[in-house]
């Protein structure tokens, strides 16, 4: 069975520390922390995707790509991209799986982005300017 979105929706609202709204094509997810991903099924493959920060805000983007591709192995199931939004670059944090995925493989996939994301957070901070500057 491939999932579509309306079921997606009511697998992930019944979870507590969720809030899922469905905007067009897509669910918005936030978690308790405060973090947005977004869930589309596209064709065979359900993508989880949640911005990190502008490409703009980024110093060195040849010495924050090298620190994304050389520790990308620390985080399980979450890879990072650049995607564009409004004609901007956005460095994003995502997942993939099969449209056919099982409803806990599912769970897992959005909650690991959700702790990878913060993580990416954490550990690529020193790349970004100030919010002040």
């Amino acid at each position: 069975m491939a999932w579509e979105l309306a079921q997606l929706e009511d697998l992930l609202k019944n979870k507590d520390d969720y809030v899922v709204t469905h905007e067009g094509d897509c669910l918005l997810i936030a978690n308790s922390d405060g973090l947005d991903a977004w869930l589309a099924v596209s064709g065979e493959q359900i993508v989880v995707e949640s911005v990190l920060f502008s490409a703009a805000q980024v110093k060195d983007k040849g010495a924050l790509n090298h620190d994304i591709l050389s520790t990308h192995m620390l985080f399980p199931l979450t890879t990072v991209g650049i995607s564009t939004i409004d004609n901007e670059e956005y460095y994003v944090a995502f997942g993939a799986l099969s449209s056919q995925s099982k409803a806990e493989s599912i769970e897992i996939e959005i909650a690991s982005l959700f702790q990878n994301v913060a993580a990416f957070l954490d550990a690529y901070e020193g790349h970004l300017h100030a919010l002040s500057e």
